[in-house]
């Protein structure tokens, strides 16, 4: 009887514990007393306070450079850009160093401590007058501005590169980090975890909308050194609620960096690249379980040298002899590569979107800052024209959740779009974004050049870039969903942070293909005087023929994504050649 009681305590504490985490201590995470919505809900407020400060810099950070740092439009539009972009590439750096050294958990506490010192370092670059060139001498007829130098420069660029070192570190392991307070395997904390990828999508929108309006008007009405001082205070605080929960977490142990596995298969694929392919796959080294094994496929066999069992493979060890990674790999580990590799044609034909998106950041807000902005007394910021783009984004998810999906469900029997589907969807739309913004600044020079003068007002209403801003914000709704799930479902377990920072990068060279382009037509169409097709001064030049050249490479990106979407199934190998057996096995 006291066996009995005693084995049915011990089935107790056994069922409490979370298989593959562990606790502060590093002892096995108990279930009742670490993870949940509490600690994810403390997580949750360091991404509020990352969308604050990154998007409410970002959005607005074009007209501080013309107007106060006195800089060539497109040389302001390509620092915006290239910030972003970095911030987006960073998110490697961040995945790299949370799974191979320091875990998600310090990466977090390291990076919005260093993003704290960024937006810090900002707040004193705007409010010191010594680190911004004097203001502009207006004189009747025209006005001299002094550009800023090359230490007041500096000093700007380093608080916007700690600002996107930080972003970086943390965009890579907030969402993991929150996903490990749940176990997948428990029936009743499964639920959870799809419950706060909806809340996680809901504070990022939340951030990026107190950004657009409160933080840009604080920085257009106030001051931008209380704006960034805000962002900078809020940081502390989220920090310090979330070191508070450090008891509260639960910590996954990292199973080694995806990029170094992904160079270990190459490596070892090249130093064998002159030995031939056994006629059988099961030939080749395999040491995977059974159940975790990777069907496999044809394409890409030159990388399946790699796993040829050749002489000096295997080292000796105390608890007997195990393959060098970087000589002999898994046929898994092998296929696990393929699938990386099959994702790079969808991931190089949706770079494009993220340049159009990165129009709306830059030249729309100046477009913005030239035209009629008030609501009776009421001016709006140029950069909260950002907020009819985040509507759109909130506004597609609902109309498509609610209405597009039943129906589409009730006439073909599916559930909804799939993945490659909602890319699509969102290709299409930022072509007609960009088309529909070519028009509307064609629309805004034929009135600028019917004005005399050179009035900083035009009499045009700044609702017009309201269609600009809907499309391609409704195209973001498709295409961020149809990526993310695209890369995460395409991708080998064991990669799945790898395929989201691949997917991040699209973000990142979206931004850079943008600041390329722009330099690419300064340099075509410009001339000494600052004119051309993107002139010093908006209302001289023809932006509404570079958003016409975005609208063509759209159209000619579109065509070769649709040719990869069509091309988007992995060629499986012959029954006759399946694996039969490990090499161990044969032992």
């Amino acid at each position: 009887m006291l066996e009995d009681l005693k084995l049915e305590k011990m089935d107790g504490k056994m069922a409490l514990i979370v298989a593959d985490a562990v606790d502060y201590k590093g002892f096995p995470a108990d279930r009742s007393k670490t993870g949940g919505w509490v600690p994810a809900a403390l997580i949750l407020g360091i991404e509020i306070v990352e969308r604050l400060s990154t998007m409410g810099i970002a959005v607005n950070l074009v007209t501080y450079m013309i107007g106060v740092m006195h800089l060539p439009s497109s040389t302001s539009a390509n620092i915006v850009t290239d910030f972003m972009g970095t911030s987006f590439l960073l998110c490697l750096l961040g995945g790299f160093l949370a799974d191979s050294f320091l875990g998600r958990y310090k990466t977090i506490g390291i990076f919005a401590a260093i993003q704290t010192l960024g937006t810090a370092t900002l707040a004193i670059s705007t409010k010191l007058p010594q680190l911004r060139p004097p203001p502009c001498h207006v004189k009747v007829g025209s006005s001299t501005c002094k550009q800023a130098n090359g230490f007041q420069m500096g000093i700007l660029y380093i608080a916007l590169y700690l600002i996107a070192l930080g972003t970086g570190g943390l965009k890579s392991s907030i969402s993991g980090f929150g996903t490990d307070q749940f176990d997948e395997k428990d029936e009743k904390e499964k639920p959870q975890m799809a419950f706060f990828f909806n809340r996680f999508f809901f504070f990022i929108s939340c951030g990026t909308l107190a950004a657009v309006t409160v933080l840009v008007y604080i920085q257009d009405e106030v001051s931008r050194s209380w704006a960034y001082g805000i962002c900078s205070f809020a940081m502390i605080i989220t920090i310090l609620v979330f070191l508070s929960g450090t008891k509260r977490y639960r910590y996954k142990n990292s199973s080694g960096s995806p990029i170094v596995h992904i160079f270990q298969v190459i490596v070892a694929a090249v130093n064998k690249r002159k030995m031939d392919l056994p006629s059988n796959v099961g030939y080749l080294y395999e040491d995977t379980p059974e159940a975790s094994r990777i069907e496999h496929t044809d394409q890409f066999s030159f990388l399946e040298k790699a796993a040829i069992v050749a002489e000096g493979d295997f080292e000796k060890k105390l608890s007997g002899s195990a393959p060098n990674p970087w000589k002999l790999c898994s046929l898994t580990r092998v296929e696990e590569v393929k699938m990386m590799v099959r994702l790079l044609p969808v991931w190089a034909t949706t770079i494009i979107f993220w340049t159009t998106y990165a129009q709306l950041i830059t030249f729309s807000v100046e477009q913005a800052s030239t035209m009629e902005r008030n609501v009776g007394s009421f001016q709006i910021p140029a950069g909260s024209l950002t907020v009819f783009f985040v509507a759109a984004i909130l506004l597609t998810l609902a109309v498509n959740d609610r209405i597009i999906m039943p129906l589409w469900k009730k006439w073909n029997g599916k559930e909804g779009f799939t993945n490659l589907e909602r890319i699509a969807i969102g290709l299409v739309l930022s072509i007609f974004g960009m088309a529909a913004a070519s028009i509307c600044e064609w629309k805004r020079l034929s009135v600028a050049k019917s004005v005399s003068g050179n009035p900083s007002t035009l009499p045009i209403s700044v609702f017009f870039l309201i269609p600009q801003f809907f499309l391609v914000g409704s195209g973001e709704a498709f295409i961020y969903t149809g990526q993310l799930d695209f890369f995460i479902t395409k991708s080998p377990k064991g990669m799945k942070t790898m395929s989201t920072g691949l997917f991040l990068t699209t973000l990142s060279l979206g931004f850079f293909v943008s600041s390329f382009l722009v330099s690419i037509v300064k340099k075509i169409t410009g001339t000494r005087n600052g004119q051309g097709w993107l002139a010093d001064n908006i209302n001289k030049g023809r932006l509404d023929l570079f958003y016409a050249l975005l609208t063509i490479l759209s159209f000619i990106n579109f065509v070769a994504f649709m040719i990869c979407a069509m091309c988007d199934k992995p060629k499986k190998s012959k029954p006759s050649l399946q694996m039969v057996a490990t090499n161990e096995e044969r032992c």
